[in-house]
């Protein structure tokens, strides 16, 4: 597990004011698995954006994307999560995609601690090879698309300021790497 050298203090940007924890990364990284663990070990809310647009939307996120395209979700996408960072402690998994956004990204870094959760592509088209509820990998070789978004996306995902590398091991080891990396020991929940 890699971290960064000086992870912010989870609590507060601003005195008085507390901090939430964004989780992002590529697709399958386990950000929402991983969230939820981190939320009940830290005895907080989780939200996974992505449902959260699923239900301000009506509609699945695949939906969104076949009926109104891309740009279309990433622009709600961009409002839903400046929505849910309304500075109340909370852990956020965010969608693959959501950091790539110059103004989600500066919100996210400005008023949360972001986590950067990394994987090898293999490892992660392995992951999301199980199911085919993806509308970046419909069609396409999961493989290829993963390693294409890794190049692109890694130099943006590396703004974090915590970043945690994921592997083939359980799910708890990232979470208590989370926690070693935010200055918390590992708690019994």
């Amino acid at each position: 597990m890699l971290q960064s050298a000086h992870p912010p203090t989870i609590g507060s940007a601003r005195p008085g004011a507390p901090r939430a924890i964004v989780l992002v990364g590529l697709m399958g990284v386990g950000k929402s698995t991983v969230g939820r663990r981190l939320a009940s070990r830290l005895r907080l809310p989780f939200v996974d954006a992505d449902h959260a647009i699923e239900e301000a939307a009506g509609m699945t996120v695949a939906e969104i994307f076949e009926r109104f395209g891309e740009p279309y979700f990433r622009d709600g996408e961009r409002r839903v999560i400046a929505r849910l960072m309304d500075g109340t402690p909370k852990v956020i998994a965010t969608g693959g995609g959501a950091f790539i956004n110059d103004d989600t990204r500066a919100l996210i870094l400005a008023e949360s601690t972001a986590i950067w959760l990394d994987a090898h592509p293999d490892v992660l088209a392995e992951r999301v090879g199980r199911r085919d509820t993806r509308p970046l990998l419909r069609g396409r070789n999961p493989r290829q698309v993963l390693s294409e978004l890794a190049t692109v996306r890694n130099p943006i995902y590396a703004e974090a300021h915590i970043h945690i590398t994921s592997n083939k091991s359980p799910h708890e080891t990232t979470v208590n790497a989370i926690l070693k990396a935010i200055g918390l020991r590992r708690t019994d929940a």
